[in-house]
């Protein structure tokens, strides 16, 4: 019977503190390698490995230098501070691998060549293989998994070619883990599905009970969403999350709620470019506006009514997801009575009236942001944020991310620290 597939969890964090408190409830959760991820050691250097060695001695330490160059040095350093796998580009020259290769055995640790990044990743693994690394690994990065890329296929192959461990690392959770192994991984490598779990110790069980079993054990988290999957990946995440992942890039500003605790809209925009008071256009656009779409108004800022209780009526029956106007609405009571999400500059109970000019589905303006027709549009309590269609994909993951490390912080807090203090910010705050 072939040996169980290992568990290492990734400690991709900032703060040495919280890596260290995840690293017991991992290994309380059973997980069999510790890593310090990249971010750890470039924040808190070798104190990082040496921190885990001195409180994990039973568990093998993994130091992902990452090294790229001064491969004996860099190697002589993390085996000193307790490494006993030291990771190092496979992309690297040959002579730092060589050089890798002979600090490690003469240090007693081993060395795994990460392929992340490699143009053609077999035919790399063959040759680093020669080299004498101990381990490969297949590697897709955070930034790759956010346009929904995974590792499963190459891992494949380079398992086909290969006498090594592989390894393999990239959005893995408790759904894929168990595919993992079964596409030849002898080490499985989970970074967020485990350290932004806010019970790390259950998310850690879970994936071990998938790579003893290879079923899949479901969760609603950590998973990635591909173009077909956007209205659900937008539907978890809040404004928030996204205008974070967005890089503040994304709200629309001065657009204000006009709906009841709870609601959420989320749809592709259906846009309309009218004058102040005009609501041909806009009532016109409900007829054009499909199932789940949602009606993006440009009137300038106006402060006319050109939308009204009869028009959300119109729109809730056709089951339009909601409409932002740049520009006034009127009957917001009967709106919010009904249901229906209505966000707007202004409020009045002047109506303008219909002299249909402008244009409906026409790039437009609001809120501040360039609104195409296409482009996702998603609305809560604190306001109304703008993705456009291309690149949608990556923002919903980057979006989700953030809500999932949201919630490991959340559940920190709630055990008694500080936000402060979870996140160090004296230690952390720009000087000067």
């Amino acid at each position: 019977m072939a040996e169980e597939a290992k568990l290492q969890v990734a400690l991709d964090l900032m703060q040495l503190d919280r890596a260290v408190q995840i690293a017991r409830e991992s290994v309380e959760g059973g997980v069999d390698w510790l890593e310090a991820g990249t971010p750890l050691i470039k924040s808190e250097g070798m104190d990082s490995v040496r921190a885990l060695k001195k409180e994990f001695a039973g568990q093998r330490i993994v130091a992902d230098m990452k090294t790229m160059d001064t491969g004996a040095f860099e190697v002589e350093i993390a085996s000193k501070a307790g490494s006993d796998i030291i990771v190092i580009m496979a992309q690297a020259d040959d002579t730092t691998i060589l050089e890798s290769v002979k600090a490690a055995r003469r240090y007693g640790s081993e060395i795994m060549a990460d392929l992340i990044g490699v143009e053609d990743p077999v035919r790399r693994a063959n040759e680093v293989e020669e080299l004498g690394v101990d381990y490969l690994c297949v590697h897709v990065s955070i930034d790759e998994q956010m346009i929904a890329k995974g590792p499963l296929e190459t891992l494949r192959s380079v398992c086909e070619v290969v006498k090594v461990p592989v390894a393999v690392a990239g959005g893995l959770n408790s759904e894929t883990a168990a595919e993992a192994v079964k596409a030849g991984a002898s080490v499985v490598i989970v970074g967020g599905a485990i350290i932004k779990a806010a019970k790390v110790k259950e998310a850690t069980e879970a994936i071990k009970e998938a790579l003893r079993t290879q079923k899949i054990v479901k969760t609603d988290l950590y998973r990635k969403y591909g173009e077909e999957d956007l209205r659900e990946a937008f539907e978890k995440v809040s404004t928030s999350n996204i205008a974070d992942a967005m890089q503040r890039r994304g709200p629309m500003e001065g657009i204000v709620p006009r709906i009841t605790h709870g609601t959420k809209m989320v749809g592709r925009a259906v846009t309309v470019k009218t004058v102040d008071g005009d609501w041909a256009k806009p009532v016109e656009a409900i007829d054009v506006a499909q199932e789940g779409e949602v009606i993006v108004i440009d009137a300038g800022g106006g402060k006319v009514a050109l939308w009204g209780e009869l028009a959300s009526w119109s729109s809730k029956m056709k089951d339009v997801a909601g409409v932002v106007i740049d520009g006034s609405a009127r009957d917001i009571d009967e709106t919010i009575e009904m249901g229906f999400p209505l966000f707007s500059r202004h409020i009045s109970p002047r109506a303008g009236e219909p002299k249909g000019h402008g244009e409906i589905n026409c790039e437009v303006s609001c809120g501040g942001r360039m609104v195409s027709p296409g482009d996702w549009i998603i609305g809560d309590e604190t306001g109304v944020v703008v993705v456009p269609k291309r690149g949608s994909v990556e923002i919903a993951n980057r979006a989700l991310d953030v809500l999932e490390r949201e919630n490991r912080i959340r559940e920190e807090i709630r055990r008694g620290s500080t936000l402060s203090q979870v996140l160090d910010l004296k230690k952390w705050e720009k000087v000067g």
